[in-house]
């Protein structure tokens, strides 16, 4: 059973991978078909980890800045699931795999992924409320990305997290 769960749950992050692929391809529209169709089958009470990465995704190929913003606030939500799963300082969930998500996060290394995504998760937050002219909400954001920005890795991925969350600041400065 848990093997089936586990083959099952490759299975959705290889459909929301295709989907990304599709969107960085430049074809937003089949990428939003794709994420939306998967969101329906996910569900509310989906795997937290499908949830943030599909939600993460599916704002950039949004049109409307508020609905932009709407999916990245459903990405967060998702992510902070992840986190309550876990117990004090052990990665654990409550009873191991208990709560929304609490199976694909407890014992297996995609909370720490999640963590990573922290910083990205709040620096489009911060760019939606920038676009929505909402300068005092996108400042907190801003400084919620930067400090989640701390426990990236000197990679590649943090160094470009962190060269955003400078390029925004910096937009938001000359504003």
């Amino acid at each position: 059973m848990v093997e089936q769960q586990e083959a099952s749950d490759d299975a959705v992050m290889t459909r929301i991978g295709q989907a990304i692929m599709l969107l960085h391809g430049g074809d937003r529209e089949e990428a939003r078909n794709r994420f939306g169709a998967l969101w329906s089958e996910l569900g509310a009470d989906g795997d937290a980890l499908h949830r943030c990465t599909l939600a993460h995704y599916m704002a950039d190929t949004q049109d409307d800045p508020g609905d932009e913003l709407a999916w990245d606030l459903r990405a967060l939500t998702a992510a902070e699931g992840l986190r309550a799963d876990e117990g004090p300082g052990d990665g654990e969930g409550p009873g191991g795999t208990e709560g929304r998500g609490g199976a694909r996060a407890a014992g297996r290394p995609d909370t720490p992924a999640v963590r990573a995504f922290y910083p990205s998760l709040h620096l489009n937050l911060a760019a939606d409320y920038l676009k929505l002219q909402r300068p005092d909400s996108a400042r907190i954001h801003l400084r919620r990305a930067r400090a989640a920005a701390e426990s990236l890795a000197d990679d590649g991925y943090g160094g470009g997290v962190r060269a955003a969350i400078d390029r925004l600041e910096l937009r938001m400065r000359e504003q």
